[in-house]
């Protein structure tokens, strides 16, 4: 049942007012370390690569009652953005709960990390330092600053190391969805049931692969279920916040890492007897980072440096017109993008519009097999206009889109007369966050790699290229080239032909995920000389 907006900024207000006569300020880790209802456990469920893609969002084909129930239990947000498309700057963002630009955590897989900026401290050190026991009960941390080891950030492994009484924060990730995808032999999902978005093509292919992410969200669901019996069993839901959230947008080809939806919504639910009222959908602009202000507040935190998040339960959130995002390097694809979305329009700003979309990427190329079928179609010609667009060698600098007439993001209207004014207007408060939010440092010329490489590709792939030139430069600092198409129609044929196996694999059926050639990444002439060092 949905809130109306009258009763909920009642609701909403009323309940920060509670929290601020009644948390008080955590001064001493020294303090009573005891759960109580105004010191609540606190348990962060993270799921990999994955939209809100569940059956409790309306995702057609796919069962997952454990997270349904989860979210008939407390608050499902409709409209939560990442601020990243991408896990390390992403969870870069949500440990510290500011952009991950403003703290210098923008590149993906940093080599060079630095200390966080501006008195800026890790979320789970404030919580230490409160008294709160944390723990990481997964292995990834995948931070681009320091500290960034599992024992540097958090104090143990499992809630149940702590004290007697005293209160966790507990973080986990499940990272099943992300590739590669299983399939689930208990519930096989039929390709009939499933629904594609325009801007992929319609075959087998891609429906069975589709499906197939499904399934492996069913049995990720299940996961999720088994660790809230756990917290069930031993008596610790009724105080116990439990946050589940995607950490961006699904591995798919024009999601995770690009700025479209399919790369930064993501589902995000709170849980919280006593306090949130069950069965709610807030349909608020709501950001990753807005949990980590939310935590605070409820566990009576003041953060030493005002966090860029918001809490869940402020006005700030209520009136929140706009959410923004970043996509930087990708490993070794160089990129740069800005977005700001509001409820009804998105802005892309492409800072490197000669780049191509589909660069070469070794990730990509070697883990989704829908990428192979997308560039045969489009270099046989059979690919529509709105799915041929993202495969084109270069960008638009700016793409503007009608959410409201188009909710896939498939019609560009930035030279649409008839949005010159929102485009205006998106782009003003853009470059307003750029400059005094995110203190945005740009593309250099360097980063672009201009007049590094050959012109054209001498090889029939990319990836082939790279790997034979690893002593001859220094992709570390320059990325892969930018060259588009990255394999000749042939060699992506043979790509295809190779994965067919895998994705058409039985529920039940062992078939080795296949190695695509020219995908496994070799260390480059300077990572060798850093290692000899």
């Amino acid at each position: 049942m949905k809130n109306t907006a009258p009763q909920r900024s009642i609701d909403l207000l009323l309940l920060s007012a509670v929290f601020l006569l009644s948390l008080g300020t955590v001064t001493s880790a020294a303090d009573e370390a005891t759960a109580t209802p105004d010191r609540p456990n606190i348990l962060w469920i993270t799921i990999e690569d994955w939209s809100p893609d569940l059956s409790c969002y309306g995702t057609k084909g796919i069962q997952t009652p454990h997270v349904d129930q989860l979210a008939s239990e407390g608050i499902r947000y409709q409209w939560a953005f990442t601020t990243s498309p991408v896990c390390s700057t992403s969870r870069s963002a949500m440990m510290t709960g500011f952009h991950q630009n403003y703290i210098g955590a923008h590149q993906h897989r940093t080599n060079d990390k630095k200390p966080l900026p501006y008195g800026i401290r890790p979320i789970p050190h404030l919580l230490a330092d409160a008294g709160y026991f944390t723990a990481l009960m997964s292995w990834k941390t995948d931070c681009n600053f320091l500290p960034d080891k599992k024992n540097e950030l958090f104090m143990g492994e499992d809630w149940n190391e702590r004290e007697p009484n005293q209160p966790f924060f507990a973080r986990i990730t499940f990272g099943g969805t992300h590739r590669a995808w299983n399939r689930d032999p208990l519930r096989p999902i039929d390709p009939k049931d499933v629904e594609l978005p325009p801007y992929y093509p319609d075959t087998p292919f891609i429906r069975r692969d589709w499906a197939t992410g499904l399934e492996q969200m069913q049995i990720v669901d299940r996961e999720v279920g088994e660790l809230l019996k756990r917290l069930a069993d031993e008596g610790l839901a009724e105080n116990t916040i439990v946050f589940f959230i995607g950490d961006h947008g699904r591995c798919h080809i024009r999601g995770k890492q690009f700025l479209y939806d399919e790369g930064t919504r993501i589902p995000m639910i709170m849980r919280w007897p006593g306090k949130v009222k069950p069965g709610q959908v807030n349909e608020d602009l709501v950001m990753s980072i807005d949990i980590c202000a939310t935590i605070l507040e409820a566990a009576g935190i003041e953060a030493p440096v005002p966090l860029h998040g918001k809490s869940l339960f402020s006005k700030e959130v209520q009136d929140r017109k706009y959410v923004f995002a970043a996509r930087d390097k990708m490993d070794d694809a160089h990129d740069a993008m800005r977005s700001i979305r509001s409820k009804d329009h998105k802005l892309i700003l492409n800072q490197m519009p000669e780049r191509a979309y589909c660069q070469f990427s070794h990730y990509k190329e070697g883990a989704y097999p829908a990428l192979a079928e997308m560039n045969v179609l489009n270099l046989e010609g059979k690919l529509t206009p709105e799915q041929a667009a993202f495969m084109a060698a270069s960008k638009p600098e700016i793409e503007l889109f009608d959410l409201k007439k188009d909710p896939h993001e498939a019609h560009n209207v930035a030279d649409d007369p008839q949005y010159a004014d929102v485009k205006a207007e998106l782009l003003a408060e853009l470059e307003h966050w750029r400059t005094h939010v995110i203190k945005d440092q740009g593309v250099s010329e360097e980063f672009r790699a201009v007049g590094v490489f050959p012109d054209t590709c001498p090889t029939p792939t990319v990836g082939e290229w790279v790997e034979k030139n690893a002593e001859n430069y220094d992709f570390s600092k320059y990325g892969s080239p930018g060259w588009y198409p990255t394999r000749t129609l042939e060699e992506w044929q043979k790509a295809r032909d190779l994965w067919a196996p895998y994705v058409f694999r039985g529920p039940s059926e062992k078939v080795a995920r296949p190695v695509i050639p020219f995908t496994q990444k070799k260390k480059d002439k300077a990572a060798k000389k850093n290692k000899k060092k």
